[in-house]
């Protein structure tokens, strides 16, 4: 197996592990969010803006692990080291 093969398929396992995690976790969020708003319509606001700084923390995560396997791609460190 060439170097570049080998990066590839080491990058996109942790992005796609990452983005399938993710989803999972915003879904699950978006869930219990209508489920509070259910039970107190009256913390609405709340919980739209506890909802709302939850998803974005949870997209950075994801944006964090692209940025990673974009380095790891295109200005692998560990080229050298693995003879490519």
């Amino acid at each position: 197996m060439s170097s570049l093969v080998a990066t590839i398929i080491s990058v996109s396992f942790p992005l796609g592990i990452a983005a399938g995690l993710a989803a999972l976790g915003m879904g699950m969020l978006a869930s219990k969010a209508v489920e509070g708003v259910a039970r107190q319509p009256d913390a609405t606001g709340d919980i739209n803006r506890m909802l709302l700084l939850s998803l974005a923390f949870i997209e950075s995560l994801v944006i964090y692990v692209l940025a990673v396997s974009l380095v790891l791609l295109f200005a692998n460190p560990f080229m050298k080291l693995i003879g490519g």
